[in-house]
């Protein structure tokens, strides 16, 4: 069951599914699951036991904090989730899910979607690390979702190496635009780093996520629709 407002201090952590090229990418991971630990912030992810999500999940539960991971049935059932690649074997791209792994608690949904949704219900902020298409279509959902009044959460973007640099210019470029509302360009907060990228390693990108987290302070809005009052009876509210 997911925790109440009240008592809600878990961060969901969108990142990919592969190690990525850069050791910066594994480094930034491993300091978000320490900090998480330290802080006493359970950890709630897409439950892959290989690439950055093992680090983080991995750096977590060896800091003695809490690990939620949530998985759609059919991905339980197909053994996991990967890059999609003609060449090699299939193996080397999976993402390995490990039921009843050490300290983690694991939560089956029905679908993607209602995997997003369950991750957004139990978590009081957001928290992106790199990562591919999944990432990117994660981070643009929350953003979206605080938009529109479903949700009020911080959503961070770690820009390890500048990563998210592209990002940030694309939502800039929708302000100019005029298809984003200016004040709505503050929905994705961008955590920079070190200005020389060689010290991206050894930066505390974990603190430095959970400071954006808690210095969240966006005046709430009504939803533009009550998502509580769903065609099928089912309440979609994530707030």
């Amino acid at each position: 069951m997911a925790p109440s407002d009240s008592d809600n201090r878990a961060i969901a952590v969108y990142c990919a599914s592969s190690l990525g090229a850069q050791k910066a990418y594994q480094d930034a991971a491993i300091s978000v699951g320490r900090a998480l630990a330290a802080a006493k912030r359970p950890l709630v992810y897409g439950g892959g036991s290989k690439g950055i999500m093992g680090i983080v999940s991995g750096a977590v539960l060896e800091g003695g904090g809490q690990v939620t991971g949530v998985v759609p049935q059919a991905m339980v059932a197909a053994g996991g989730e990967g890059e999609k690649s003609t060449k090699g074997d299939p193996k080397d791209h999976a993402v390995y899910i490990l039921l009843d792994e050490r300290g983690r608690e694991d939560v089956i949904v029905g679908s993607m979607h209602e995997r997003k949704v369950e991750m957004a219900k139990r978590a009081a902020g957001f928290v992106a690390l790199p990562g591919g298409f999944g990432t990117f279509e994660e981070v643009l959902e929350v953003a979206t979702w605080t938009q529109l009044g479903i949700h009020n959460k911080p959503v961070v973007c770690l820009n390890v190496l500048s990563y998210w640099e592209p990002l940030r210019a694309l939502v800039k470029n929708g302000v100019q635009a005029g298809f984003i509302q200016e004040k709505n360009e503050s929905l994705i907060i961008f955590v920079d780093g070190p200005a020389d990228h060689a010290e991206h390693e050894s930066f505390d990108w974990g603190k430095a996520a959970l400071e954006a987290v808690e210095g969240w302070d966006r005046e709430d809005v009504r939803g533009m629709y009550d998502w509580n009052r769903a065609g099928n009876g089912d309440s979609f509210k994530v707030a």
